[in-house]
Parts: C-alpha cells; sequence; structure tokens
C-alpha cells in the first residue's frame, strides 16, 4: 500500500505507548490519523499534536466503538489501515496461595472473561468492523482494500506464571490472524499480527532503575527494552508491504521468556 495523504487510518489505544508511536509514524507519512483510546485528556493532546482526530472509544463497548469508527469515518474518510494496540486484563495465577484463608484460591472465572473480553474479543470486534467498513472502498493495486494490524504479546508464546489470562488471550489474537486473513482474501483486506516482547511504553517507565536494569540485561541483542518507535515502524511495514499477510511477528530482541 503506498502511505500518503489519500490514506485514513485508525489506531487504537493511540493515547500513549506503542498507540501513540504508531499514530505519530503515520502521520507524519501523511496519513489522517483517527485515535481511539479511553483517556480524552491524552487522546485530545495527542490527536492535536499529530492534526488527527480523537475518538472517545471504550474497545469492550460494541456501540462506543461503532461511534467511534462513525466519528473517524466522518473526519478522514474510510480507513484503509487500522493497528489495534488498546486492551484491557486482569493478572493473576489460576491457583495463588491465600493466606487469610489458609488455602488456594482460584482466579474467578469472571476475571478470566475480562482478560478474553478485553483482548480477544476486542481484537475482532475492532478488526471485523474495521473490515466491514474497508470492503466498501474500491481496490487499490493487488486488489487490496485495507490493512488490519493486531497487537499480540511474546506471552501468546511464552506466558509466564501469572499470565493465565493475559497469554492465552494473546494466543487468540495470533489464532485469528490466519483464518480472518483468509476469510477477507477475497476482498483484498490483509490481518497480521504483532508480537511485541518488553517496551518502554509509560506503564514500566514508572519502575525502579534497579528493576529496569535488569529487564534491559534479560534481552539478548540489543540489551535493552523495545522503543515505541520500533514497534510502530514495524506497523508501518506491515502496511507498505503487500505481501505481509497472515503473519504473527515477533519483535523481541531474541528474548524468550522464563517461567517467572
Amino acid at each position: 500500500m503506498k502511505i500518503d495523504n489519500s490514506i485514513a487510518a485508525v489506531v487504537t489505544g493511540g493515547a500513549s505507548g506503542l498507540g501513540r508511536a504508531t499514530a505519530e509514524a503515520l502521520a507524519a507519512a501523511g496519513v489522517k490519523v483517527a485515535i481511539f483510546d479511553i483517556n480524552a485528556e491524552l487522546g485530545e493532546e495527542v490527536a492535536k499534536a499529530i492534526g488527527g482526530v480523537f475518538c472517545n472509544v471504550n474497545i469492550m463497548d460494541e456501540a462506543s466503538v461503532v461511534a467511534g469508527f462513525d466519528k473517524a469515518r466522518a473526519a478522514n474518510g474510510q480507513e484503509r489501515i487500522t493497528v489495534h494496540c488498546a486492551m484491557a486484563s486482569r493478572r493473576g495465577k489460576t491457583l495463588a496461595w491465600d493466606k487469610e484463608a489458609g488455602g488456594y484460591k482460584r482466579l474467578s472465572t469472571e476475571d478470566y472473561e475480562f482478560g478474553v473480553l478485553g483482548i480477544l474479543v476486542a481484537s475482532y470486534r475492532i478488526a471485523s468492523l474495521s473490515a466491514e467498513g474497508m470492503a466498501t472502498l474500491d481496490p487499490m493495486e493487488d486488489g487490496e482494500r485495507g490493512c488490519i494490524t493486531l497487537t499480540a504479546s511474546v506471552a501468546a508464546q511464552d506466558g509466564q506464571i501469572g499470565q493465565v489470562t493475559y497469554g492465552s488471550a494473546k494466543a487468540g489474537v495470533n489464532g485469528l490472524v490466519l483464518p480472518m486473513a483468509r476469510d477477507l482474501s477475497d476482498l483484498g483486506i490483509r490481518v497480521n499480527s504483532i508480537m511485541p516482547g518488553i517496551f518502554h511504553t509509560p506503564l514500566l517507565g514508572r519502575l525502579p532503575e534497579n528493576v529496569l536494569a535488569s529487564l534491559n540485561a534479560s534481552v539478548p541483542f540489543p540489551k535493552r527494552l523495545g522503543k515505541p518507535e520500533e514497534f510502530a515502524s514495524l506497523a508501518m511495514e506491515l502496511a507498505r508491504n503487500t505481501y505481509f499477510n497472515g503473519q504473527c511477528i515477533r519483535l523481541d530482541g531474541a528474548i524468550r521468556m522464563a517461567p517467572r
């Protein structure tokens, strides 16, 4: 896909971290960007800085997402690029010792379901609603109409202790990629996922220096956390290179996560 000012994009989670870096990279290439985020203050700030539009969207609510797409399309036109970075989840081991109860406490089905809804179901929701809009576009070179990039995680393959929800839901995101790419192949809509390793996002930036140093040392090469711009660079390449389709790509400095 040729990336220029004729293209519109939607980036979820675009107010911070990986999503913000992606929104900034797309805007720098001339793309008309709509940011979906639940953080209205930061989302408005980033959208203003990149000349984009902010849509206050809760990815776990269908009506909110539909309204977000309506607003984005009214402002920028139908998106040809969607990068989904937003998520919601809860941590917890399948069974964890409860000192007060003197026994093991199970991660509740409700907590597990919350993560599946916030990661896997939300990914399907964003991707399928975007694809529905992309299907109305005229095809470009090779018959392409659009490109959807989902965000999985290395935890999809290397889930650690306490990541039963996160790891399995992110594995589900990878599981969406190939069948959805095949479902949409006749329409010229591509689907891929990125599996980031440990990235220097605002959340990790709040960790103590000694913890950050340990995380840096755990990466084989380069011995540092990933930069959000590096995620954005791959998201841009996935949009540009039409032969990327049905792929789940690790971006992790060759790290393989230990059990804990």
